[in-house]
């Protein structure tokens, strides 16, 4: 009975703690997902193509606040500990989801309105640089010995059900709503319910505890040594940006850049498109923990090369043979092809990175280099794609996209061997 209460209260902390990643992804999934209607609704109307990569680079902005949050946000939590920096983000984060659901369109505000909307991102920008690193620490140090990749694959799974949940009620809204009603006002519909999960997430995490592992240190560092920590350690903060990169451009062209292309490119329906994105975010929430679970018997490194060398053979040939006769079934079996190598790469590389990093400077460590890539690569991935489709004139153009990461995470892999040694994988 005592494993049974015990195993019953680590899923309850799994959950209260990815509950706020839960929010600042479905926010910015929701961006992605009505980037089209936002660039109209936003941004002075005449030109397609415009509006839409201002919505998109938009939408990349957010991403550039992530380093600074990283470094601002993770020395807060390194030195006041994990339940403060949690409840710190996660109040962020609701001003940025607010900001977005309340703010009226260009036709009312003038340009007003893409500041406001701009200032929002980057206020959600600012508390994600560090939300993924305190979700992946918390649950790593809470861990039971030899699954930390089992337990911490739940940040990314949070993800997923953000993925599955903004699909789901775009799914609705495109079955319920003429597109005209969908444009004017529909897809604020998510963006309020977002603002309703607040007060529920709020709940949740004030009852977190302290992990043992913060709450045992004889020394908590200052914000002042963690800086310096950080300076220290740049090459391995390099490394595990590079690493990271793979896992951010794959995750936002199968997520939130699915139904764009879905429908811009490939001209299927907007419900087709967010059905396939569904059945990713499906996809995605089976193969992490799974892959997880692998990387704590068979070691973190041997996937992290696998999966790296596989996107790099068949991106571009999946994305070559899907525009050579778009449609819905091809658009799902490239899509799912590229969930399993994310899903598989992700369930070792968030673990992985968790392990590498010096203990007084893990959440900065941590935040920093995946903020680094979003900021970088990651979070400009939707932006890029359509900008090398425009000038190529080559719909498959997002599969070298995704190669470059790919190989970015290849080469950090290979250049992390001594890392790997002083972190066994069932550490």
């Amino acid at each position: 009975m005592a494993e049974l209460s015990t195993r019953a209260e680590k899923i309850r902390t799994v959950i209260r703690v990815s509950s706020g990643n839960f929010l600042e992804m479905y926010d910015f999934f929701l961006f992605g997902y009505y980037a089209k209607i936002i660039g109209e609704t936003f941004f002075p109307k005449g030109n397609e193509f415009i509006s839409l990569m201002a919505a998109l680079i938009t939408f990349g902005v957010g991403f550039l606040m992530r380093p600074l949050g990283a470094i601002v946000l993770g020395a807060y939590i390194d030195q006041h500990g994990r339940r403060a920096g949690l409840l710190l983000t996660l109040s962020l984060m609701a001003v940025g989801v607010a900001l977005i659901a309340f703010v009226p369109g260009y036709a009312s505000l003038g340009i007003l309105a893409p500041i406001i909307v701009v200032v929002g991102r980057l206020v959600q920008g600012f508390s994600a640089g560090v939300e993924l690193g305190g979700v992946s620490i918390y649950l790593s140090e809470m861990a039971t010995p030899g699954h930390k990749g089992f337990y911490v694959s739940w940040q990314s799974g949070s993800q997923q059900v953000a993925v599955m949940v903004v699909a789901l009620l775009g799914v609705g809204l495109s079955l319920s709503l003429p597109p005209q009603a969908i444009a004017a006002w529909g897809w604020r519909v998510p963006f309020f319910v977002g603002c309703l999960i607040v007060p529920m997430i709020f709940l949740l995490r004030r009852n977190l505890t302290e992990t043992e592992a913060f709450a045992n240190r004889r020394h908590h560092v200052t914000a002042r040594e963690i800086f310096r920590g950080v300076a220290r350690h740049w090459p391995l903060v390099l490394a595990g940006m590079m690493m990271t990169t793979m896992t951010t451009v794959c995750f936002y062209f199968i997520t939130a850049y699915t139904p764009t292309f879905g429908t811009q490119q490939l001209h299927l329906s907007s419900t087709a498109s967010l059905l396939v994105t569904l059945c990713v975010g499906l996809s995605n929430l089976i193969w992490l923990p799974v892959m997880g679970a692998v990387s704590d018997r068979v070691g973190r490194r041997p996937l992290l090369i696998l999966f790296t060398l596989l996107t790099l053979a068949t991106a571009y040939p999946a994305l070559a043979w899907l525009i050579d006769a778009p449609s819905f079934a091809r658009l799902l079996t490239v899509e799912l092809w590229l969930s399993f190598l994310y899903g598989s790469y992700n369930g070792a590389m968030v673990v992985f990175l968790t392990e590498i990093m010096p203990e007084s400077i893990r959440t900065s460590g941590f935040a920093l280099a995946y903020s680094l890539a979003t900021a970088t690569f990651g979070g400009f991935t939707p932006a890029m794609s359509e900008y090398l489709i425009h000038v190529s004139d080559n719909r498959a153009m997002p599969g070298a996209w995704l190669s470059f990461a790919a190989l970015c995470g290849l080469v950090a892999a290979l250049a992390l061997r001594r890392a790997y040694r002083t972190a066994p994988a069932t550490a």
